[in-house]
């Protein structure tokens, strides 16, 4: 029996050597490149150019492309690019596009100098959503490529080398960005835009990584075997939909600007909380967009001018496919358990560098105790996160990672009521880096185990979509919510908010077909 258990936990390690789970730490550094350059990166480079905290987290809605990624899924499922798709395959040519488009948008915000006023403010944020919308493009490929690679039972193992290489290359545009611009000499209080200008440079070029990797890799084997093919008049038509779709969310977003605003001094007067006004009448205005859009997109399907079929494989299958498999009851609390799961985790991150940086900590701190010494501690969690998962089920697994979670979130009280202890930095960020790594491993596990895999980047890219809205809405009112009620307050209902995940996972654990 010894013998047998040890064998067992030696085949766990070595299987990490196999060439589909060394190819996803290439691919995960990567994908973990453009996040921090949205998010911490770029609110210490914005709050060195003199732009306010409130709008500084707001810029975090810049990376909202990650979880609307689902509507253009399909686009990457079904388009081929011309001659990349002939030459490389359907998955490496779209990853070779989007991998373009991230370097193209980081060198264009590396060209914008924020404290030059508000139009340049407004290009950065510009800057930003490419960035975001490039960078959720490719995740899409990956997640796609990560499960039509390999069998069902690598996948943990194949999450935890991605994590790997996501935190790898998020340390590089983490500490790296900071450590870079303080080299070229930009610090709080004595800003250099020429500084961020090299950094954002040099984080550009480190994406040659992941077009590398995606040139070296096989195309995996096409598994969608129920597609059928359309015409390029009918692809060109299907993309031409998804453009329209989008300036109409646009022109319905800026025509509500007026209206919107003076709903929200009225509900001010009301409610008596502004940040809770301002979120409720933008997610109205989100929902409001939505809805013109749904209804132009009917519209012109209805008016054949969009091939239905098309439409339908590409939108409808996908997601009439997952309620089919799991019934309407347990398909919608699964997809309530996604989108609240790392709720408690994403909302506290917006803010945190801000956090680390006003109660009294430098930037090469920062750098060096949150990013670099973070950075193994979630990469010793993703591996023991895959490693348990294989050994004792994903179940397990998530609700253990879940309730660490809240608990070690509690910790940043701890950190706020004492201000700067480098000992109690290190203590925090060693729990909540370790459990952050735990739980993802698992939870991108499960993510994969759901999705079919006749429509993998559309399911999937509903998951993690849903897995990031909502932590993400309510992270961009985060600076508001911080100046309207301190920051030890803000992580208790930040911890808080993970707790309900609990319930929802203990009632799915019940359901037979979760047993994994």
């Amino acid at each position: 029996m010894h013998n047998n258990t040890a064998s067992n936990w030696q085949n766990s390690f070595t299987s990490f050597l196999r060439p589909q789970v060394i190819t996803m730490l290439f691919l995960g550094f990567s994908a973990g490149i453009p996040l921090l350059l949205i998010f911490s990166s770029l609110s210490l480079w914005l709050i060195e150019a003199g732009v306010q905290r409130s709008t500084v987290t707001y810029f975090s809605w810049a990376a909202l492309g990650y979880s609307f990624k689902f509507l253009w899924a399909p686009l990457i499922d079904r388009l081929p690019v011309p001659f990349l798709t002939h030459l490389l395959g359907r998955r490496r040519a779209w990853l070779l596009v989007s991998q373009g488009l991230i370097i193209s948008a980081i060198a264009l915000m590396a060209f914008i100098d924020p404290s030059k006023g508000d139009d340049y403010l407004t290009l950065m944020a510009f800057a930003a959503i490419l960035l975001g919308f490039s960078s959720a493009t490719q995740d899409i490929v990956i997640d796609a490529y990560r499960i039509e690679s390999a069998e069902e039972s690598l996948q943990a193992l194949m999450s935890s080398t991605y994590i790997a290489g996501y935190r790898i290359g998020m340390l590089a545009s983490g500490a790296g960005a900071l450590i870079l611009a303080s080299y070229f000499g930009s610090d709080k209080g004595s800003y250099s835009y020429m500084a961020w200008h090299w950094t954002y440079l040099s984080m550009a070029s480190f994406m040659l990584v992941g077009i590398i990797t995606t040139i070296i890799i096989p195309e995996p084997e096409q598994k969608a075997a129920h597609l059928t093919e359309h015409t390029t008049a009918q692809y060109i038509r299907f993309l031409m939909l998804f453009i329209l779709c989008i300036v109409i969310f646009v022109l319905t977003f800026i025509s509500l600007k007026d209206p919107i605003s003076a709903a929200k001094i009225t509900l001010t007067s009301i409610l008596g909380s502004a940040p809770l006004s301002s979120f409720i009448m933008e997610l109205l205005k989100f929902i409001t967009a939505f809805i013109s859009v749904s209804l132009f997109a009917y519209l012109l399907v209805f008016f054949n001018f969009v091939e239905k079929d098309l439409v339908r494989e590409s939108y409808i299958a996908p997601i009439s496919d997952f309620f089919k498999r799991y019934g309407k009851k347990i398909a919608l609390i699964l997809l309530l358990f996604i989108g609240f799961y790392r709720v408690s985790d994403i909302v506290l991150g917006v803010i945190s560098n801000v956090f680390f940086l006003e109660i009294g900590f430098t930037k090469l701190q920062i750098a060096s105790v949150v990013k670099t010494f973070g950075l193994f501690m979630t990469i010793a969690g993703g591996f023991l996160g895959g490693i348990l998962a294989v050994r004792f089920g994903v179940m397990k697994i998530l609700f253990l990672g879940a309730l660490l979670t809240v608990i070690t979130n509690l910790l940043f009280m701890l950190l706020a009521s004492t201000g700067n202890n480098i000992t109690l930095l290190y203590l925090v960020i060693s729990a909540d880096n370790l459990s952050a790594g735990l739980a993802s491993a698992a939870f991108i596990a499960f993510l994969s185990r759901l999705t079919n895999i006749s429509f993998t980047a559309v399911q999937y890219a509903v998951f993690s979509s849903l897995m990031t809205l909502m932590p993400k809405l309510i992270g961009g009112y985060s600076g508001s919510i911080v100046e309207s009620i301190g920051y030890s307050n803000f992580f208790l209902v930040a911890s808080l908010m993970g707790v309900p995940v609990l319930f929802l996972l203990y009632y799915l654990n019940k359901q037979s077909q979760f047993e994994l």
